[in-house]
């Protein structure tokens, strides 16, 4: 293996560095000075307003992580001990967990090799008498094919949820991606396009789970309804947690929500050019780049590649290293880890989650990233693929 000459001082590439409108310094004192910085103060108002609005849908509710928004979203569902959650296994951990803490068992079926969704075509002979969902990740972005899926939701009587964790102001056919499952997830976390840090949002798209969705957001209690006027006094009525978005990480929100046409422009921008780039490499089997099918337009919020092997992509990524650029690998499969064996199970081989996942690289990909940085992350990648 040869190791690329290191020029002295060169500049640490970093993967991620969250942006910053500078409207964060504004607002996050307003909030302080409002005396009303726990959750559903005036920012996060807003934001919820915000969503519900450029979303169109019925409802979206501010919590304090993605995380916190599956959780919910899970409970929504009502599982039974062994109630069964169809999903993939390429997602974070949280996806997963989530139907666990619920009482329920994810099944796992294989991934697309295209877009590393599920795949669509595996999911209706996996279902039991025990399914009672289907839960999606838009994995970078890039829709799920939906129509297949809620058809066959639709013909078993099973909920959607879609984690839209990377999704926001991404779409499938013209339709916001969060907006077409019966619940929806959004990450505010700091490598997404939006953040505030931590935070997220449970998207409500079928109005039959909004009252309960209130009551486990808060605690367990119906204080949304107190504070509506209809009730005298509130109370425990449910299970729930502290699961909603301080104002503080709202105010913060919000100023990356005023800013959103642009960052999405930008991040697209960069997107583009690593997919410009990165043609001839691929022309010559040296990777692969990302698949966007027809209908889906992604948000540009990250950028992978396919090593021909697992072992090739584990030396790119050691050579790039090598050159102060901090590229990255994603989620170990699920199916395949101490977790995944002991709560779930898996429906099928996972043929292709046995392989893509293991040679996949994740570039460096930041709002603020210059077009030299990029251009050296390409020239670096090049000589590390060879």
């Amino acid at each position: 293996m040869t190791t690329l000459a290191k020029p002295a001082l060169q500049e640490t590439i970093p993967f991620n560095a969250p942006y910053v409108t500078g409207n964060e310094f504004v607002y996050m004192p307003q909030a302080i000075n409002n005396k009303q910085t726990a959750g559903d103060g005036p920012f996060s108002k807003k934001c919820k307003q915000w969503l519900e609005e450029t979303l169109g849908v019925p409802s979206a509710l501010m919590v304090n992580s993605c995380t916190s928004a599956l959780e919910i979203a899970s409970l929504l569902l009502a599982l039974d001990p062994g109630d069964e959650v169809i999903m993939t296994p390429y997602t974070f951990v949280t996806t997963a967990n989530a139907v666990v803490k619920a009482g329920g068992v994810p099944v796992f079926v294989d991934i697309r090799p295209d877009t590393l969704n599920i795949d669509e075509t595996k999911i209706e002979a996996a279902i039991t008498p025990r399914t009672k969902a289907i839960m999606v990740v838009h994995y970078a972005a890039i829709a799920c094919e939906m129509t297949t899926i809620m058809a066959i939701a639709k013909k078993h009587n099973l909920v959607v949820i879609e984690d839209a964790a990377h999704c926001i102001n991404a779409s499938y056919f013209g339709q916001e991606l969060g907006t077409i499952g019966h619940l929806a997830t959004y990450s505010f976390h700091e490598t997404k396009n939006l953040t505030c840090g931590e935070g997220g949002a449970l998207i409500v798209n079928n109005k039959r789970f909004l009252a309960r969705a209130e009551i486990i957001r808060h605690s367990g209690t119906n204080r949304a309804q107190f504070f509506r006027g209809q009730v005298d006094k509130y109370s425990w009525v449910d299970i729930g947690s502290a699961y909603m978005m301080s104002d503080l990480n709202a105010a913060y929100l919000w100023a990356q929500m005023e800013q959103m046409p642009q960052i999405m422009d930008r991040r697209r921008q960069i997107w583009k050019r690593y997919q410009d780039a990165f043609l001839g490499g691929e022309m010559q089997e040296t990777f692969r780049r990302p698949v966007v099918p027809q209908g889906c337009e992604h948000n540009g919020h990250l950028y992978y590649l396919l090593l021909p092997t697992s072992e090739k992509r584990d030396e790119v990524l050691g050579k790039l290293k090598e050159q102060d650029i901090h590229a990255v690998f994603h989620y170990v499969p699920l199916h395949s880890s101490e977790g995944g064996k002991k709560f779930a199970r898996s429906h099928g081989d996972l043929a292709v989650a046995n392989d893509l996942p293991y040679r996949l690289i994740r570039l460096p990909f930041f709002y603020s990233m210059s077009n030299r940085q990029q251009d050296r992350v390409i020239e670096a990648v090049y000589q590390a693929a060879r």
